[in-house]
C-alpha cells in the first residue's frame, strides 16, 4: 500500500479477479503477449482471456502492443499504471469498499504463491532453499521511521524487479522469486472473553425436575 494510487472503485472492481491478476502478473513480468498465450498462464480458455484483457484495457491496466511477424496475431502490453493502493481516512465508502475488495484479492494471490512456493521446497536445489527466507519481524519504531523503512526496502527490491530489469543484464541462472512485503501497524488485539460454563451442565441444571 502507497500513499498514492488507484481510486477509480470500478477500475478496482475490474481488476479484482484472480484471472485478470494472473494475466497482467503475465505481461508484466514476460512482456506483450497474445490472448492464448495468457490463457496458458492463467489456466483459462483462449476466449475468456480474451474478454479480461478487454476488460484490463477498458480500465487502463493493458493495451495494444506492436505486432510481431506477420502481424495476424492481436498483442498486449501491460501499461506504466501503478499498483498501489493508498487507504485514506476520507475515501467515500465505494472507494473504500473497493480498495479492500482489491487488497483482499492480492492477497490471496500472494498467498497461492506462498502456498507453492512451501509446497515445491523440498525439491529446489540447495542453493535456492538456503536463499530462501520465510520471516516474520516485530518492530518498535514512529512513523517516520517506518515510513523511512519502506522506502529503503523499496530501493533495495527496485534493482531486482522482474517488470524493469533487462535480460541482458541478468547473472546465469536467474529466475522468477518474490518477495511479499507487509508494513503496517499493529491493531490492538480484541481481548478474549472469560470461558463459558459448561453446556452439558447447564443443560442439566435448566431440565426438568
Amino acid at each position: 500500500m502507497d500513499t498514492e494510487g488507484l481510486s477509480d472503485p470500478m477500475a478496482m472492481r475490474a481488476l479484482a479477479h484472480p484471472a485478470r491478476l494472473a494475466i497482467l502478473s503475465r505481461l508484466r513480468v514476460e512482456g506483450s503477449a497474445t490472448a492464448t498465450e495468457v490463457a496458458r498462464s492463467a489456466g483459462i480458455t483462449p476466449s475468456a482471456a480474451s474478454y479480461h484483457l478487454r476488460m484490463l484495457a477498458k480500465y487502463g491496466f493493458v493495451e495494444d502492443a506492436p505486432p510481431r511477424g506477420d502481424g495476424r496475431e492481436r498483442l498486449w502490453r501491460s501499461t506504466d499504471t501503478r499498483l498501489t493502493i493508498g487507504l485514506r481516512p476520507e475515501d467515500q465508502p465505494d472507494v473504500r469498499e473497493a480498495k479492500n475488495l482489491l487488497i483482499r484479492a492480492l492477497r490471496r494471490e500472494a498467498d497461492e504463491e506462498l502456498d507453492r512456493a512451501q509446497a515445491a521446497f523440498d525439491h529446489e536445489p540447495e542453493e535456492w532453499r538456503d536463499a530462501t527466507r520465510f520471516a516474520r519481524a516485530t518492530l518498535r519504531l514512529d512513523a517516520a521511521e517506518m515510513a523511512h523503512l519502506a522506502e529503503e526496502i523499496e530501493k533495495l527490491i527496485r534493482p531486482y524487479a522482474a517488470s524493469s530489469r533487462s535480460r541482458e543484464s541478468l547473472p546465469e541462472g536467474s529466475r522468477l522469486a518474490e518477495a511479499q512485503i507487509n508494513l503496517f501497524v499493529r491493531a490492538r488485539r480484541p481481548v478474549p472473553g472469560l470461558p463459558t460454563e459448561d453446556h452439558d451442565a447447564a443443560k442439566d441444571r435448566s431440565g426438568p425436575r
